[in-house]
């Protein structure tokens, strides 16, 4: 039987060695693998269970993509919104207590408990006076005026003076977190059509691509600081925490369905891509079908995630964690700061300072 790091990968992280030694692994191309003669409607259910991490994002798109090459209109924008808004709660509530501060926050515990998102008996219709109260301490609307005019200023002054615990735990954390990070270029792909369908054309003539993907040659990165609509510079593990709960901000206030961006294109006779602007950056499904309707099946998949563009082995995380000094006593600490910042949806392991890392 497999492992569960064989399903579904597993990064190896190495700081201070040279690239590509300093991160590597790969996830396996289950979509190329499962996908193929399987009715077209199953696939939605088929890749979010595959990608379950991330289970939402890959359905909406498995779903547009299959209706794209099908020639049927979609919707995403109202469910991306929803979902997305919950992933980014999961990371803020879930993993970063722990990881900004070593003291356990009993404030943070109260924010999980009383999130009106998180729990099934509750709607979301009070959740701009429970992200002040719980996370940011001032009117959300105010807050983010703020950062949207100055992002790096903005979140700085907040951060050092706020009194609630995640201003608290992301002060704590800034001398490690502020450190410039050399960036790779924003992929941006999903804004021209053009540049679709090249990429659709790269993932169906080379098998290796959606494992090791490049833009004109070049790696690239994508996340909550890569949006279309405001697509702000990110030097730091900071800045780059500081674009997620800003985007957290946004999808919380009325009018928030509209930032995310998501498309669909017809690429010919049973052939559509879909894309989407989801919690980790853009995912894209692309599909070929044979047959029609309800008898359509699969004849090739191809998933492009948000982890195989940060993550990849000469990329912008893989450059900082090879300028990491794998002696110092906080290296183990900044690789796991520097690694949520990015967010992967798999598990990491840390070698060379003799600490194991969970993502």
């Amino acid at each position: 039987m497999m492992s569960l790091d064989a399903l579904a990968g597993v990064l190896r992280v190495q700081p201070g060695a040279p690239r590509p030694a300093a991160l590597g692994g790969q996830r396996p191309d289950w979509a190329a693998r499962l996908a193929i003669g399987r009715p077209a409607q199953s696939l939605p259910d088929l890749l979010g269970a595959v990608f379950s991490l991330c289970s939402h994002a890959h359905r909406l798109c498995a779903r547009a993509a299959v209706d794209a090459a099908q020639g049927v209109d979609t919707q995403l924008a109202d469910t991306l919104r929803g979902e997305t808004l919950r992933e980014h709660l999961r990371r803020i509530l879930l993993d970063w207590p722990a990881l900004l501060t070593a003291e356990p926050s009993a404030d943070a515990a109260r924010a999980l408990a009383a999130c009106p998102v998180l729990r099934d008996d509750a709607c979301a219709d009070n959740l701009t006076g429970w992200t002040e109260c719980h996370l940011l301490g001032v009117e959300p609307a105010r807050w983010l005026a703020a950062f949207e005019r100055a992002p790096q200023q903005a979140f700085a002054d907040w951060r050092d003076a706020g009194r609630t615990w995640l201003a608290r735990g992301l002060r704590d954390s800034a001398a490690l977190t502020d450190a410039p990070i050399a960036a790779a270029p924003a992929l941006h792909v999903h804004a021209s059509e053009t540049a679709l369908r090249a990429l659709a054309t790269a993932m169906t003539q080379d098998a290796a691509f959606t494992r090791r993907p490049r833009i004109d040659g070049a790696c690239a990165e994508t996340g909550c600081w890569t949006r279309l609509a405001d697509s702000a510079p990110a030097r730091s593990a900071s800045d780059r925490f500081a674009a997620r709960l800003a985007e957290l901000v946004r999808l919380a206030l009325p009018g928030g369905e509209g930032h995310l961006r998501s498309g669909r294109v017809a690429l010919g006779p049973g052939e559509g891509l879909a894309w989407a602007e989801m919690a980790r950056g853009l995912l894209v499904h692309h599909v070929q079908l044979d047959g029609q309707g309800d008898h359509a099946r699969v004849a090739a998949c191809h998933v492009l995630a948000p982890t195989e563009w940060n993550f990849d082995a000469e990329g912008a995380v893989a450059a900082a964690l090879e300028r990491l000094d794998p002696t110092a006593p906080d290296c183990a600490r900044r690789v796991a700061l520097l690694m949520a910042a990015y967010d992967p949806c798999v598990r990491y392991e840390v070698v060379g300072i003799g600490e194991v890392a969970h993502a």
